[in-house]
């Protein structure tokens, strides 16, 4: 079944401006600026009003229309990370061997280096490299917790899905095995 016309709403905050040209999104607020290529999925973008995008898709079938959704949150995504920006929370989780995690900033590319050692009493060392915009600390406060921060949900969630899956323990029973580095808390930097 076709849907002649289906429409999504967003509205704009009013410290953020919300510019789209070729179905790419750019998002500028007070904590930076934020561009996401939307080229590839068919809507059309409209301003019904000063502060309201509209997303719109003509004669869509069911997957289609499914996309309206998507891309609305993805662009809300967008205005929430350059006005409150994202902070996951990650523990170190060991049984036996402590895990040691250093973190350095690369002076050529800007973009955090994680290094986690003696996982499970293994010699080899694991690297992780943050995606751009990330900033990976250790708490000030809690023990054994990693913080990664930054203005794109994206940028920051895939960072912490490839330290938490360069932990994954291979050949041994996982229910037995639990060490690793998981996602303990997910928030924005900004608290209300």
């Amino acid at each position: 079944m076709r849907y002649i016309q289906s429409e999504e709403r967003l509205p704009i905050p009013e410290n953020v401006k919300v510019h789209i040209r070729s179905r790419i999104v750019t998002v500028e607020g007070p904590r930076g600026k934020l561009v996401k290529d939307l080229s590839h999925i068919a809507v059309t973008f409209g301003r019904p009003e000063k502060n309201v995008i509209s997303i719109e898709m003509h004669h869509g079938v069911r997957k289609g229309i499914a996309s309206l959704r998507t891309v609305r949150t993805l662009i809300n995504n967008l205005i929430i990370g350059v006005t409150k920006g994202f902070k996951y929370k990650m523990r170190y989780v060991y049984a036996h061997f402590p895990i040691n995690v250093n973190i350095e900033k690369n002076p050529e590319t800007g973009l955090y280096d994680v290094e986690i050692r003696n996982f499970l009493g293994e010699k080899y060392v694991r690297r992780v490299t943050a995606q751009p915009g990330v900033e990976v600390i250790t708490s000030p406060n809690v023990k054994d917790e990693l913080q990664l921060s930054g203005n794109s949900l994206e940028g920051v969630s895939q960072s912490a899905a490839d330290i938490q899956q360069i932990c994954r323990v291979r050949n041994k029973d996982i229910r037995k095995f639990l060490d690793g580095l998981y996602v303990s808390e997910r928030g924005n930097i900004v608290e209300e």
